[in-house]
């Protein structure tokens, strides 16, 4: 059992990246090189940069583990075979603090290379308002093709005028009807640790197998999942052309 306080546990993050080489379209993409520096150690870094707490590679193979120890970096390794990669953050939660000293933790994805650390950190923000048991992102559509593209999965949710707010639903559909802004949402979640071990516990749920989208697990389990506005929407690789972006991208950036 945890010995901390709720509070102290909460002002006790921690960061876990999952990372596995079973890419169907882009085999290996963990270690795929940019700027002579494998991505998933980019990753890291931008995780490290956020300043926020402890930084853990999930590993689903040896050779990720090591690409990410030889940076300076933490990994331990996970069951290749678990099913998502939520399952995978929760396998290394509890290898790494099974005392339950960290209260919150964060989901940052390995694919995700020129991630602004601020995100991290905003996520972390909207988790630890008062109700909120998952947090993660989402930014305003700007481009009109991405309304109706299914591959861009749309948060439902009413800011207000405000910044934070209460999801209502995701969907790969162009929702909600009618005028008004639309909202991208960005797979980099934030989890009170409760949460997270009922999450992982829960069976696929209807809705979540229709739209393959594993956030509507929390919801359709009642859970409350708190929505940050941000205004822009990392690079994830998935392909050979994003992985082309990336490398452009990270050579311009300032050296440290």
């Amino acid at each position: 059992m945890a010995t901390n306080g709720a509070g102290d546990r909460a002002g006790h993050p921690l960061i876990v990246i999952p990372a596995r080489m079973a890419s169907t379209r882009l085999p290996g993409k963990p270690l795929a090189d940019i700027g002579g520096v494998p991505m998933i150690v980019h990753v890291w870094r931008r995780a490290m940069e956020a300043s926020i707490g402890r930084v853990v590679v999930a590993a689903a193979e040896a050779e990720i583990a090591a690409a990410v120890r030889a940076a300076g970096g933490e990994a331990v390794l996970t069951d290749p075979d678990l099913p998502s990669g939520s399952d995978r953050v929760w396998q290394a939660v509890c290898d790494v603090d099974p005392e339950g000293r960290h209260g919150i933790v964060l989901n940052v994805q390995g694919d995700l290379p020129t991630l602004d650390p601020a995100l991290i950190r905003t996520a972390y923000e909207a988790l630890v308002r008062p109700g909120a048991d998952i947090s993660t992102l989402a930014a305003e559509i700007v481009l009109e093709d991405e309304r109706t593209n299914p591959n861009v999965v749309k948060a439902v949710v009413d800011f207000d005028g405000g910044n934070m707010a209460r999801a209502l639903y995701f969907t790969r559909a162009t929702a909600p009807w009618g005028e008004g802004p639309l909202y991208h949402h960005i797979g980099l979640y934030g989890y009170r640790r409760e949460a997270l071990a009922r999450f992982v516990r829960l069976s696929p749920s209807p809705l979540e197998k229709r739209e393959k989208l594993e956030q509507l697990r929390a919801l359709e389990a009642g859970m409350s999942i708190e929505v940050a506005l941000v205004d822009t929407v990392p690079l994830g690789v998935d392909t050979p052309a994003d992985l082309e972006k990336a490398r452009a991208a990270l050579s311009r950036r300032p050296m440290r």
